[in-house]
């Protein structure tokens, strides 16, 4: 079997390095320095799989892509890019990309994925791995954003999820932005024009979601004075996310079991079934195993719900993306509260790193939020920035000043490993008050 390669990057060191990396790895290697020049070479034959850049003048990489779909479908794609926003590479998964690398790349890695997609080709006598139809354009869902490695994998699986109608199952702490990839998924689906449906099964007791979510008629329970759609009927063809679905009974469970295998429902007080076309999406903060070994949670309704599984990590284990959602965030609440621009002090984004964040983006934004309105002119500073792990725990009394103060102190001079003079500055002290703050909560 041949093991023909053909780089395709505009930056010429770039095409060098990698022919320069991949020369032992027992492929032939061609290059090509534009998508126009690419199709050239795959014109006269021979490719077998494209390792290509996805910003270039003229045909980026993502036109080369489905040019390449149209054409040569046989040929697998691997694209590479440092623009590692979400749009892109849900654009490129949905295009039917193979893989999705991000530079500065690491050498081990590409090799790695390289011969896996070789492997892949000769197991499969080169059909076509992924071969997802995309219409829509590319979009910008919220504040999903960000280059960690695991967030690389969320979006590769919004891609691919796009492209199907099977059921999803979002996993994620509180805060995560669970509903946002939701949507995210709806976007990128053919049935993006069609609505999108949320409902917040914690929200509401068992009866009045089991109305909400399939509709009722007239008479079928006081204060039932007409008929009235449900949610699966609003949503027609479109997606239904139910989200907080681990914390429904088990009587709601089974009626939602049904509706995914028959593709039907009885509105309260029906005596006829409705048909549905809803794709239905869920998540979840809980975690489903553990229900389903107590009996809280129906196996064979979690089976149903996670066909495609999506498990989005907690903010404190991707911080190095924490800058650029910062950034992102400020810029947004800046607007939405009516100020110019602000920027974040480096003092400033160093605490936001450094916390935790159990309430993750949907914390961060809130304090950031904060951060804009206590700012009095266009920089955030340390601080401006409250942050929810600086309040003492005083058995539910309110705090005092001083234990505010100490506990404030304390938590800032640990960020900076002790060092006085970056916590001086952060708190927005002299040296020698500082000095005396750490004598008075005797914290020197």
């Amino acid at each position: 079997m041949t093991r023909s390669l053909l780089i395709v990057d505009d930056d010429e060191t770039i095409r060098d390095a990698l022919v320069d990396a991949l020369s032992d790895e027992g492929m032939t290697i061609q290059t090509a320095d534009s998508s126009e020049s690419a199709l050239a070479v795959i014109g006269a034959g021979g490719v077998d799989v494209v390792l290509s850049d996805v910003r270039m003048p003229g045909l980026d990489g993502i036109a080369l892509l489905r040019l390449l779909r149209e054409r040569a479908g046989e040929i697998d794609v691997v694209l590479m890019t440092a623009f590692d926003d979400m749009p892109t590479v849900v654009a490129g998964m949905r295009e039917g990309a193979i893989e999705f690398l991000v530079k500065p790349l690491e050498l081990h890695a590409l090799r790695r994925v390289l011969a896996a997609v070789f492997e892949d080709r000769r197991l499969r006598n080169r059909r076509v791995l992924h071969a997802i139809d995309a219409e829509s354009p590319e979009e910008h869902h919220g504040t999903l954003i960000g280059h960690d490695a695991k967030m690389i994998a969320v979006f590769k699986r919004i891609g691919q999820a796009g492209g199907s109608r099977a059921t999803v199952m979002i996993r994620g702490e509180t805060g995560t932005g669970k509903e946002l990839i939701a949507r995210a998924i709806h976007a990128s689906s053919p049935d993006a024009d069609a609505p999108f449906v949320a409902v917040n099964c914690a929200a509401l007791p068992d009866n009045l979601l089991e109305s909400e979510l399939f509709g009722h008629v007239r008479g079928s329970f006081t204060g039932a004075v007409g008929d009235r759609r449900g949610r699966f009927a609003l949503a027609g063809r479109g997606t239904l996310f139910l989200d907080e679905i681990g914390d429904t009974t088990i009587d709601l469970q089974a009626k939602l079991l049904r509706v995914l295998q028959e593709r039907e429902y009885y509105p309260v007080g029906a005596e006829r079934p409705e048909r549905t076309e809803a794709r239905v999406l869920a998540a979840t903060h809980r975690n489903l195993e553990s229900l389903v070994a107590s009996g809280a949670f129906r196996a064979d309704l979690y089976y149903r719900l996670r066909v495609i599984d999506i498990e989005v990590p907690p903010l404190r284990e991707r911080s190095d993306d924490i800058p650029l959602l910062a950034r992102h965030l400020v810029a947004r609440a800046s607007e939405a509260v009516g100020r110019p621009a602000v920027v974040l002090s480096r003092e400033a984004l160093e605490l936001l790193t450094a916390y935790q964040w159990p309430g993750n983006v949907r914390e961060l934004e809130n304090c950031l939020t904060r951060a804009i309105l206590l700012a009095s002119g266009d920089v955030i500073r340390a601080e401006h920035v409250r942050l929810g792990g600086t309040s003492p725990d005083v058995s539910g009394a309110v705090a005092t000043l001083d234990e505010l103060e100490r506990n404030h102190v304390q938590h800032v001079l640990g960020i900076f490993h002790g060092e006085k003079t970056r916590t001086a500055k952060a708190l927005g002290v002299s040296r020698p008050r500082l000095d005396r703050l750490l004598k008075k909560h005797g914290l020197d």
